[in-house]
């Protein structure tokens, strides 16, 4: 059998019944490219006795070969966060059932819901947007399209881009664009004890040391409550 495993946003977050399966499984593999896990793996390790925590990269992931060995083991794939949220998990999970795999996955807390702690009510948020690494703009018609509904937009950043770096990015490509920014919203590692969140406007977040992982909001008509809240971050 394949578990797919959300281990939260800390190296604490996991549920017991993650911990339960992860304990009995035959091999772990440990998701390592979708996102840059900002705790320490082998702490996380070591509190699983005698397991082996094998780094899956990219090229790894995208060969399946995971998958034939859950047809005669017990295999637990370890994602940070929740683990549906990156389009590349959902394929995993297709090409199991057409390999007649048996799957099974174990939900956690991730980005999506933990930007509710900046106080915007997640019922307003649209489309959720990507911002590459490389040369593109095409994430920013999505930021268009919410403002267009009044809708908020939680931007997820390529984990190879540094903060100022995709804050200058954002600046070329929303001028490209004809997207008219205010203040935003900053979320630096949420669900960890360092974590911050920032409300200001480009310019003032310039001068800001904003570690990763981090994602940034857009936001579009706030409620009276919702700017109050984010007043606190200014």
């Amino acid at each position: 059998m394949l578990y797919l495993i959300g281990l939260g946003l800390n190296e604490e977050g996991y549920s017991w019944k993650a911990y339960n399966v992860i304990s009995k499984a035959d091999k772990v593999y440990i998701e390592s490219y979708t996102v840059d896990f900002p705790y320490d793996i082998p702490k996380l390790q070591a509190q699983f006795k005698n397991k082996k925590f094998i780094r899956a990269d990219r090229e790894f992931i995208e060969s399946l070969n995971f998958l034939d060995e859950a047809k005669k083991s017990d295999i637990a794939l370890l994602v940070y966060g929740s683990p549906l949220v990156a389009t590349t998990h959902i394929s995993i999970l297709q090409e199991a059932k057409k390999r007649k795999i048996k799957l099974k996955i174990i939900h956690n807390a991730s980005i999506l819901d933990a930007v509710g702690e900046t106080g915007l009510q997640l019922y307003k948020f649209g489309k959720t947007a990507s911002m590459p690494g490389f040369d593109a703009d095409s994430y920013m018609d999505i930021v268009r399209q919410n403002l267009g509904i009044k809708a908020h937009t939680l931007i997820l950043v390529d984990i190879g881009l540094e903060f100022q770096d995709a804050l200058e990015k954002l600046i070329r490509d929303s001028k490209s664009k004809n997207v008219k920014l205010d203040k935003i919203v900053v979320c630096s590692r949420l669900g960890l004890h360092d974590s911050k969140i920032y409300y200001n406007t480009i310019n003032r977040l310039k001068s800001k040391d904003i570690r990763k992982p981090f994602c940034i909001i857009i936001p579009g008509e706030l409620h009276f409550m919702e700017r109050e809240f984010l007043e606190n971050f200014g």
